[in-house]
């Protein structure tokens, strides 16, 4: 099989419909798991890649996206999660998830703030759950999910449950994905 399946490593946490962020049907026969940084330059190059993905394989694909702020480079990538969390509550997340990766890796709160303005979010309510820290309890899981899953770094992806350990480029991912759609397929009308 292929090298993604080499260390065996599977998500800790299943995809959940009630906790995860999720574009797509849970039930394609491919699900990509990304665990990421919003302020992770790779994160950024991979946001691209896999946007691209999700037009190619269409509704063969369900994409989720996990928070792992890298806060030992990046000090501030708690607080992106944060604001991306508090985004979600207002139904906003695959907005700010966009917005934060196409603006750049260099955030501070007030931008966070503002980039909440831009996407018509009740800054009110924002700003609240932001500050108080709300929605650490779903950014930690994720983390520790993550860990325990044998993410050491962003980005990470798991395809199907399986820790992906190959290149993540446009064309190997691609690859990878579709060969596990083939797989579920067939697996699937056995």
């Amino acid at each position: 099989m292929s090298s993604r399946k080499a260390k065996n490593t599977k998500l800790s946490l299943p995809v959940d419909e009630s906790r995860d962020h999720i574009q797509g049907s849970v039930t394609a026969p491919v699900t990509l798991v990304e665990y990421g940084d919003y302020e992770c330059p790779y994160c950024a190059q991979a946001y691209l890649i896999t946007k691209e993905i999700q037009e190619r394989l269409g509704d063969k694909l369900c994409f989720v996206f996990r928070n792992f702020p890298v806060t030992k480079i990046r000090p501030h990538a708690y607080e992106t999660a944060l604001a991306a969390e508090a985004a979600a509550a207002q139904g906003k997340f695959w907005d700010m998830y966009d917005y934060l990766f196409k603006h750049g890796q260099a955030v501070t709160n007030d931008s966070l703030r503002r980039s909440a303005a831009s996407l018509g979010l009740n800054l009110t309510r924002f700003d609240s759950e932001f500050h108080d820290r709300v929605y650490s309890n779903h950014i930690d899981e994720d983390i520790q999910s993550g860990n325990s899953s044998g993410v050491k770094g962003t980005p990470t992806f798991f395809i199907n449950g399986e820790l992906y350990n190959g290149a993540w480029d446009l064309d190997t991912l691609l690859g990878a994905l579709d060969e596990e759609s083939v797989f579920s397929w067939s697996e699937a009308n056995k």
